[in-house]
């Protein structure tokens, strides 16, 4: 088999610059220097025909495991890359167990396939605890979406959700001309590294629905967008109800939390 059939369902577009693979591969688990660098479980997900895996598979630093749903592209590997076959998945990463499978937790990288990339984010949300860092390369819109911080325009739900658990760097933008076959748009590569949030200070459900109703009318002022979903909260007004929600931070939903927790009918 020389070549995999990039198939559009499954969001495929497969990199072909190896200096961008190299510096992608070398990005997670990163050597700071530190003596003591203890090896540890990669998961690489949406492995295609490996041109990310093979710059993983020379690094003696981690244990690199794979996780790829197409069929062919699962025989191109174990053709080419017999080695890596007891530590190739076949299926799909957003059913996997994954406290099943890496119960010492994991890290995760991978050229995501962008129909699901914001899917794959929120597996990892799911899974804080057990995965402390993400090197991804996804669609640049969706980047900049989660790196943003706040008073931007693109700052959002995925925003505020995922930096609630995960300081987030945006490394580089990647062109289309290094895809077979070209995306109609840019990419770029960014990372998460888990912080040292514990607990966030309020109802952990009750915070995902305040974000997001924040978010529901985001050219509305707070007060009509939590009005809709939660009702009048008595008649009390919350000093940031005359903001929109990309003005607020993390800790100010926090605070915004704990204000709806009081009041909510």
């Amino acid at each position: 088999m020389e070549q995999v059939r990039a198939k559009k369902k499954l969001g495929q577009h497969f990199l072909t610059d190896m200096n961008i693979a190299s510096k992608i591969a070398y990005a997670i688990h990163e050597n700071t220097g530190e003596k003591s660098h203890e090896k540890c479980d990669v998961l690489e997900v949406g492995c295609g025909m490996g041109v990310l895996t093979q710059f993983l598979l020379k690094r003696d630093d981690i244990n690199l495991w794979g996780a790829e749903i197409d069929n062919e592209s699962v025989e191109y590997l174990h053709a080419h890359y017999p080695e890596f076959t007891p530590n190739l998945i076949s299926g799909d990463f957003l059913k996997m167990d994954l406290p099943e499978m890496f119960p010492q937790g994991l890290r995760v990288i991978g050229n995501l396939p962008y129909n699901i990339s914001s899917q794959i984010f929120f597996k990892v949300l799911e899974h804080r605890d057990l995965v402390p860092e993400v090197v991804g390369m996804i669609q640049k819109e969706v980047a900049v979406r989660i790196a943003e911080p706040p008073g931007t325009r693109s700052y959002g739900i995925m925003s505020v959700l995922l930096q609630a658990w995960y300081d987030i760097e945006y490394l580089f933008t990647v062109n289309e001309n290094v895809f077979n076959p070209p995306p109609k748009v840019k990419s770029a590569v960014i990372r998460l590294k888990r912080n040292n949030v514990t607990e966030l200070g309020c109802s952990e459900k009750l915070f995902i629905q305040v974000v997001k109703a924040s978010f529901s009318q985001r050219r509305k002022m707070l007060r009509n967008s939590l009005k809709s979903i939660f009702g009048d909260f008595g008649g009390e007004i919350h000093h940031k109800f005359t903001t929109r929600a990309e003005q607020l931070s993390v800790q100010d939903f926090v605070e915004l939390t704990n204000w709806v927790e009081k009041y909510k009918q």
